[in-house]
C-alpha cells in the first residue's frame, strides 16, 4: 500500500510567518526554516521578536484567518486523497493551522502546539516529538506502507530521506544545491507527475 505525506507551509498554504511579517511590518519575522534549519533556535528567535513588539496570539490568528490556500492546492489535495491515504506533516502549531485546515477540507494533520498564557502571549511551544516528520514516515513504513513525501525546505529533508520516494516542491536554491538527490517540482502539475512516476516505480499505479 502507498501513503502520501506532504508538508503544509510552502506546499499547500503560504508561509504563515512571512504573512505575519507583512501584516506587522516586522521584516525579522520573514525568517523561516528555509533560512534556519534549527527549529528550536528559530522559534526562540520568533518569540523574542513577538515579545519585543507585544504581538499576541490573536494578532497572528487574525492574519491566518485572512489567508487562503495556494492556488490549485485544494484540487491537488483532493486528487491525492481520492486515491491514497494522505497526511499533512507540519512544524506549525494547532492554533495556527485550524482555520487553514477548514479551507483545505479538514485533511489529516500532525503538528505541534503552542503554550499561550492568560494575556494571549505565546509563552512556549510544545513539540509533539523530536523529528516527528521523519518518525511518522518511518512508522508508516514499519506498517508496510510505501511512502511518497513532498516538502519545500530544510526541515523536510529528513522525512524525504526516510520516505520510499522524496520530492522537493518549489524549494529555495540553497536546498536544491545541498540535496540534489531529490527531484524538484515547481507547480502542482509537475508535483502530480512526480508523485505518479514515483508511485509507478514503487509498483503503485495512479487509478
Amino acid at each position: 500500500m502507498l501513503a502520501v505525506c506532504l508538508d503544509l507551509e510552502g506546499v499547500l498554504i503560504p508561509e504563515i510567518w512571512i504573512n505575519v511579517a507583512e501584516r506587522t511590518g516586522i521584516d525579522a519575522l520573514r525568517r523561516t526554516t528555509r533560512d534556519e534549519p534549527d527549529y528550536d533556535r528559530l522559534m526562540s528567535y520568533r518569540i523574542e521578536i513577538l515579545d519585543q513588539n507585544d504581538i499576541k496570539i490573536e494578532d497572528i490568528t487574525s492574519t491566518i484567518d485572512s489567508m487562503e490556500p495556494m492556488e490549485g492546492a485544494l484540487a491537488f489535495l483532493r486528487t491525492l486523497e481520492s486515491r491514497w491515504p494522505t497526511l499533512i506533516l507540519s512544524d506549525t502549531f494547532s492554533q495556527f493551522a485550524k482555520p487553514m485546515m477548514a479551507k483545505l477540507g479538514h485533511p489529516m494533520l500532525l503538528c505541534h502546539t503552542l503554550a499561550i498564557d492568560d494575556s494571549g502571549r505565546i509563552a512556549d511551544w510544545e513539540i509533539r516529538c523530536e523529528d516527528h516528520k521523519r518518525k511518522t514516515i518511518e512508522s508508516l513504513r514499519d506498517m508496510n506502507y510505501q511512502v511518497i513525501a513532498a516538502g519545500d525546505s530544510y526541515n523536510d529533508t529528513a522525512m524525504l530521506s526516510a520516505a520510499s520516494a522524496g520530492i522537493l516542491f518549489r524549494p529555495p536554491d540553497n536546498v536544491v544545491e545541498e540535496f540534489p538527490q531529490f527531484p524538484v517540482a515547481n507547480d502542482y502539475e509537475e508535483l502530480t507527475t512526480a508523485i505518479e512516476s514515483a508511485a509507478s516505480d514503487l509498483g503503485e499505479h495512479w487509478k
